[in-house]
């Protein structure tokens, strides 16, 4: 046996070695950069999400036979 396992276990009566607590500047950084990942997959859902209902309605158009289905903006 190694003598590495022997001191990983602590004696009956002893308590086990405790880890030190990770500065809360970690937990921070770990909370912005889900925040920030969730924003961006939030962000591209929006983005696709408008994409195919803007291309949806371009097949719609298509296949009810038209032929003028550009998408025309008024003069301002």
């Amino acid at each position: 046996m190694s003598t590495s396992k022997l001191e990983s276990k602590p004696e009956p009566g002893e308590k086990p070695k405790s880890r030190p607590k990770p500065q809360s500047g970690d937990n921070r950084r770990g909370a912005i950069a889900g925040l920030i990942i969730a924003i961006l997959i939030l962000g591209v859902g929006w983005w696709l999400a408008r994409d195919l209902t803007a291309a949806s309605k371009m097949q719609d158009c298509l296949m009810s036979g038209r032929s003028n289905c550009n998408v025309i903006e008024p003069a301002r």
